[in-house]
């Protein structure tokens, strides 16, 4: 058994279950309806190659790299993707990241909930000592929201990776701590009783 398992995660807004195949349909139509591929400083897949993403999720889920799930909304239709991801089982820390959302629910209670409930099952299930964020210094969308959670701002990774284009990227690093994590689920709660 290894530490990261495929769980399914339910609350009222959503719903995080393990990723397959099944959501392609769901998740290309997704992408289409928004061109959310489009965002250059983003990861999102083409509709062509959305099966391929999801292959190279499972793949990483089996060498123990990256638990990934489907997002799916409260319809029950797969509306975007979320992963723990660069999983150091040691030390007991995980990054929750790429992550995308349909338009329909971006700036709804459900990025709120699901960023609750993998939180929750982070720090009181799998007992990290902390749980990390990352993106683009050109997404201020993603900073703000992450922002929003309760996360700090650990530094900036200066030229870290490369863009789909090729530019460089700067990687804006946030992180909640095991210690934090009480205040933070009583902001994240009243974030979601105050949307309701």
């Amino acid at each position: 058994m290894t530490w990261l398992e495929p769980i399914t995660l339910k609350g009222k807004h959503v719903s995080l279950v393990p990723l397959g195949q099944q959501h392609c349909q769901d998740l290309i139509e997704t992408v289409k309806a928004d061109q959310l591929w489009d965002t250059w400083y983003t990861n999102i897949p083409e509709p062509e190659s959305m099966a391929a993403e999801i292959e190279r999720r499972l793949q990483l889920q089996t060498q123990g790299a990256m638990l990934p799930f489907a997002v799916l909304a409260a319809d029950g239709k797969a509306v975007g993707m979320t992963t723990y991801m660069n999983v150091d089982t040691v030390n007991k820390r995980v990054e929750i990241g790429s992550t995308w959302y349909g338009k329909r629910v971006q700036r709804t209670g459900l990025n709120t909930e699901a960023k609750h409930m993998l939180l929750t099952q982070a720090f009181e299930q799998l007992n990290c000592i902390a749980v990390e964020f990352r993106t683009s210094s050109f997404n201020h969308q993603s900073q703000r929201a992450i922002a929003r959670l309760g996360a700090k701002l650990d530094g900036i990774l200066r030229n870290h990776i490369r863009h789909k284009n090729g530019t460089l990227r700067d990687t804006y690093v946030y992180s909640i701590l095991q210690s934090e994590w009480p205040a933070v689920k009583v902001h994240l709660q009243y974030q979601l009783d105050k949307n309701r």
